[in-house]
C-alpha cells in the first residue's frame, strides 16, 4: 500500500467537501405535468366547443348545456383512457419483469455476466465489473430491480398506479373545463366573460408548464394563450357559418 493509500485509510472514510448549491428540475414532469395538460386540454376544448355553439347564435341556456355536457364526457373519456393507457403499460411491464424473474431463477450465471458486460461497456475493467454484479446479484429481488433498470428502464417499485392517474386526469380536465361555464353559472348571459376567464387559466397552465421546461414562465403562458384563443376563434367561425346555412 502506497504511503498516500495509507495515509488515505487513517483519514478515514472520504467526505466530500463540496455541496452542491443548484437544484434540478424534476424533468420527469410528476404529477404537474398530467395535472396541468389535463386542466389546459379541458379549457381548450370546453372553450372551442362552447365558442362553436355561440357562433351558431345558441341561448345561454343552450352554452350551459354544453358546457357542462362537453365537462363530463371529456372528463369522463379522460379517466377512462388514462385508466386502460396505464394499466395496459403496467401490465406490460409486469410480464416483462415476469420473464426476467425466471431468467433469473433459471440461469442466474447468465444474467450476471449479461450485467457485468453492461457495466464493462460503461468503462469499468472486466474482474470489477463481474465483482460489482456479483454481489449485487446476491439479492433476488435486488438483482430484478437492476435488471429492470438497467435493460428496461424501469423501476419495478415505481410503477403507475391506473386508478391515480384516471382520478387525476378526470378531475384536472373537470376543473378546465370549468372555467368558461363558470361565468354562465353565476349568472353571465353574454359570452366575453367566459372567454376571458378560460384565456386567463390557459395563460396560467401555460405558465405553470414552465416548472417542468426550460422557457420563461411568460412565454409558455402567452404560448398556451395565443393556441387556446385560436382554437376558440376558429370554432366561433365555423359554428357562426353552419348557423347561418341551416338557419
Amino acid at each position: 500500500m502506497t504511503s498516500a493509500a495509507v495515509e488515505s485509510a487513517a483519514a478515514g472514510p472520504y467526505r466530500p467537501t463540496h455541496v452542491p448549491h443548484h437544484e434540478h428540475r424534476d424533468v420527469s414532469g410528476g404529477w404537474l405535468r398530467p395535472a396541468v395538460f389535463g386542466a389546459m386540454d379541458g379549457l381548450v376544448s370546453n372553450l372551442a366547443l362552447m365558442t362553436g355553439v355561440a357562433g351558431g347564435d345558441a341561448g345561454t341556456r343552450t352554452l350551459v348545456v354544453t358546457g357542462l355536457a362537453g365537462l363530463a364526457a371529456g372528463a369522463f373519456s379522460m379517466a377512462a383512457g388514462e385508466y386502460t393507457s396505464v394499466a395496459s403499460q403496467r401490465e406490460l411491464v409486469e410480464a416483462e419483469l415476469d420473464v426476467e424473474r425466471i431468467e433469473l431463477r433459471r440461469n442466474p450465471e447468465d444474467e450476471l455476466r449479461e450485467l457485468a458486460a453492461l457495466y464493462e461497456s460503461r468503462g469499468v475493467e472486466p474482474a470489477l465489473a463481474y465483482e460489482v454484479a456479483r454481489q449485487m446479484s446476491q439479492d433476488p429481488e435486488q438483482a430484478l430491480e437492476i435488471h429492470a433498470r438497467e435493460e428496461l428502464g424501469i423501476d419495478p417499485g415505481d410503477l403507475p398506479s391506473p386508478l391515480v392517474a384516471a382520478a387525476s386526469s378526470f378531475v384536472s380536465f373537470a376543473l378546465g373545463a370549468l372555467l368558461p361555464v363558470l361565468p354562465y353559472l353565476l349568472g353571465a348571459d353574454v359570452l366575453w366573460p367566459a372567454v376571458l376567464l378560460a384565456l386567463a387559466g390557459l395563460f396560467g397552465c401555460g405558465a405553470a408548464v414552465a416548472r417542468v421546461t426550460a422557457r420563461s414562465w411568460w412565454f409558455s403562458g402567452l404560448r398556451q394563450l395565443v393556441l387556446g384563443a385560436a382554437a376558440g376563434g376558429v370554432t366561433f367561425v365555423i359554428g357562426a357559418l353552419i348557423g347561418h346555412a341551416v338557419g
